[in-house]
């Protein structure tokens, strides 16, 4: 895909290439873009109906007006994550090295988001951690515990913070972690993640009212996914609050090979055009009966494969 973009880019005419711009897309909404060029923060379109940049692209921008410009390429990408509905996939976030899972004690959170979200990664080649938030709730820390071992067995990293209660300690946990490295928080409403993010970035509430006001979505402010620029080359990107997280631009083969837990047993069933769903001598059906691979990770597989299956794109 960042290809095909590419190539696009690449037909702008000489004579516009000579005045371009370079600059890194903090915010995006709708097809309006606040982009980082220098010191400034410009207000940016794309030409026509196009909405394929993300928060994270590096662009290359033609000035309108002093604080105004048209995107008129984009640089290529090191990963790009995508989230989806039944009808289109929706860029989320380019250039990420990590992606960060925020869950609490309370509100539950769903598997199936983290699920999702863990397919996500893995399929973009990003790696992902899991945050535990608001430990501070003990009452429910066992139960929550439990329920994220599943990813834990898996090699996925659990961290353990309270944001409000030890605010201190989670600034000191995180720092190491985000170190020139650009990181996406995802979670459901909810999780903390606001909490979390100021602490990390103190002035976080200005740059957004900032932000909101450039792209003049005015009370919405939580509905747009923005990019902090932290020291040291590190960046963190603030993501709306998800409920749900569709993967439906995922194929098949794609999908099983982003379950990292069914990476033992691929290739070992015996039909080699198996889809691990009820095929008799699956290796993939035999490990979940047989306890190595959880019961809830081959049903988000089962539900993600009808989901690929119904797409209407």
């Amino acid at each position: 895909m960042a290809g095909r973009k590419q190539a696009a880019a690449r037909g702008a005419g000489p004579a516009a290439k000579a005045d371009l711009e370079s600059g890194l897309v903090i915010a995006a909404h709708g097809r309006h873009y606040l982009v980082q060029a220098g010191e400034q923060k410009l207000h940016c379109v794309t030409r026509g109906k196009k909405s394929d940049v993300s928060v994270g692209d590096h662009i290359r921008l033609a000035r309108t007006s002093p604080d105004q410009g048209v995107i008129e390429a984009i640089d290529e990408r090191k990963t790009l994550l995508y989230r989806s509905d039944q009808y289109k996939s929706k860029l989320l976030a380019a250039n990420v090295d990590q992606l960060f899972i925020v869950v609490a004690t309370e509100p539950s959170f769903t598997d199936d988001l983290v699920s999702r979200a863990l397919v996500a990664a893995e399929s973009a080649g990003v790696s992902a951690h899991l945050i535990l938030n608001k430990t501070d709730i003990t009452e429910a820390l066992p139960k929550t515990r439990e329920r994220l071992q599943v990813y834990a067995r898996l090699g996925y990293p659990v961290h353990e913070v309270s944001a409000k209660a030890h605010p201190d300690e989670t600034r000191a946990a995180f720092m190491p972690l985000l170190a020139g490295k650009s990181t996406i928080l995802i979670g459901q409403s909810g999780m903390g993640k606001s909490s979390i993010i100021n602490l990390i970035v103190p002035d976080a509430d200005i740059a957004t009212r900032e932000i909101s006001a450039a792209l003049d979505t005015g009370k919405h402010t939580t509905t747009f996914t923005r990019l902090y620029q932290m020291e040291g080359g590190a960046s963190i990107i603030d993501s709306p609050g998800f409920q749900e997280f569709g993967l439906y631009r995922l194929s098949e083969g794609m999908l099983e090979r982003a379950f990292r837990d069914f990476t033992p047993y691929l290739g070992k069933c015996r039909f080699y055009n198996c889809h691990h769903l009820n095929e008799p001598g699956c290796a993939v059906l035999e490990a979940v009966q047989a306890g190595e691979i959880a019961g809830l990770r081959h049903q988000l597989y089962a539900q993600l494969v009808h989901e690929s299956s119904q797409t209407l794109y």
